[in-house]
């Protein structure tokens, strides 16, 4: 595995340790279906189902974690999204974050956008 693949991974479970300790219940970590990958599912403690997108930075970033998650990314977002309700056959209301992870010096800092697109 590379140190890419490590850092997001690490970025995924701070994320999802945050998520826990703010109530939610995380469902899914790294879905993948044919339609795309969905890093975390959470059911949020007001029943919302959450498909979250996170984006993990090193060192000084040039670009926030958001500028990544492109027209593109959010359409394949949508679709495996739309998949993964079909599959489990649920009908919830559902939102789409995004999860900044900043690993700088040792400290690491998340920043959670709440319905971050549609």
């Amino acid at each position: 595995m590379d140190e890419r693949k490590r850092r997001g991974d690490r970025g995924e479970a701070a994320v999802a340790a945050a998520l826990e300790r703010r109530g939610y219940a995380i469902a899914a970590r790294q879905y993948r279906c044919r339609w795309g990958e969905i890093d975390l599912i959470a059911r949020s403690p007001e029943g919302v189902l959450c498909f979250v997108e996170v984006k993990t930075r090193s060192g000084r970033p040039m670009a926030q974690g958001r500028e990544a998650v492109t027209p593109a990314k959010r359409r394949r977002l949508r679709d495996a999204a739309s998949w993964y309700l079909a599959q489990t056959g649920l009908d919830c209301p559902c939102r789409f974050d995004v999860a900044e992870v900043y690993d700088q010096e040792g400290r690491r800092r998340i920043n959670y956008m709440i319905s971050a697109f549609f």
